[in-house]
């Protein structure tokens, strides 16, 4: 399938500081939000506490059940409805034991809604030193998945493609958290695998893109490099736009009918599908392209 001729010639890197920018005002945005929010939102796999799900027969209003847990010591705590009206969570510091703790809760609203059937889907308990341990794992993780990469793509390719390749991924990354912090929304390990998802696949597509480009350096020796990697970028134009939009089609999906708790899942991948195909042109090329372009000047001053 080709939505796109592989005679086009976009100037792609004619636009690239105008993408630089707008890159750098992304991340120093989510940068920001990152130190006012003091760090990302994180969720109970990472701060420790516990996490209830409770079914009632009716729906009853958040105001209504926070009122009702007021006379139980929560402490910090979130109380917000999950999937539907009828279902609620409820994630609090709380580190009580579990079984008494949720058994707790639902005394309490059973007394304050006679007339409602209350029933517990879920509980989760997780300590604080486990979700400290969770934390700096996930962290260690993602840098040791990039650390990898530069090994791997120095060995495949040149050094100088790694570091093209590292840019974009930590652009990705980097992007993807911001807008999570500025959207508030709660970071989990479930966003940590799918921003480990958005390495690969946003690794996948650069590497593509660095495959043509090694191969009309060979063939187009009289080109500028700048003319060679805009060509390469218009040749495979068609294979990215395709690939991200499928794979875009059935993450919007997951998003809409996947449920609650893949939710912010769906919505990483989204954000990093988006940023990686975008990155693959405008952030880890035009580096290649700056380096080799600097590397014939020091050449021709020897």
């Amino acid at each position: 399938m080709e939505l796109i001729k592989q005679d086009i010639s976009i100037d792609f890197l004619s636009k690239r500081k105008t993408a630089v920018y707008f890159s750098i005002f992304l991340i120093v945005i989510g940068l920001i939000s990152l130190i006012v929010h003091k760090g990302p939102n994180f969720g109970l796999d990472f701060t420790g506490g516990t996490q209830v799900q409770l079914n009632f027969e009716k729906p009853e209003s958040v105001g209504n059940i926070r009122d009702a847990l007021g006379t139980i010591n929560l402490g910090t705590s979130e109380i917000k409805t999950f999937g539907n009206a009828n279902e609620i969570l409820i994630t609090t510091e709380q580190k009580e034991e579990t079984t008494n703790f949720s058994e707790n809760i639902t005394t309490v609203l059973s007394q304050y809604f006679p007339d409602n059937t209350i029933i517990i889907d879920r509980i989760e308990n997780v300590g604080a030193r486990i979700g400290e341990e969770l934390r700096n794992k996930a962290v260690f993780s993602i840098g040791l998945a990039l650390l990898f990469l530069i090994i791997y793509i120095s060995w495949r390719f040149e050094f100088k493609f790694a570091v093209g390749a590292v840019a974009a991924l930590t652009h990705d990354v980097l992007v993807t958290i911001g807008i999570f912090s500025l959207l508030n929304i709660e970071f989990d390990l479930k966003v940590v695998a799918s921003i480990l998802l958005i390495v690969g696949y946003s690794l996948n597509d650069t590497i593509v893109v660095y495959d043509r480009i090694r191969e009309n350096m060979k063939i187009l020796r009289k080109e500028t490099h700048e003319g060679i990697i805009n060509k390469s970028i218009n040749e495979v134009l068609s294979r990215t736009v395709v690939t991200s939009l499928t794979t875009i089609l059935v993450i919007v999906i997951i998003f809409l009918f996947g449920g609650e708790v893949l939710h912010n899942f769906a919505f990483a991948l989204l954000i990093g599908i988006i940023t990686g195909t975008y990155s693959s042109i405008y952030i880890a090329s035009p580096i290649v392209s700056i380096w080799k372009d600097r590397t014939d000047i020091r050449i021709r001053k020897k």
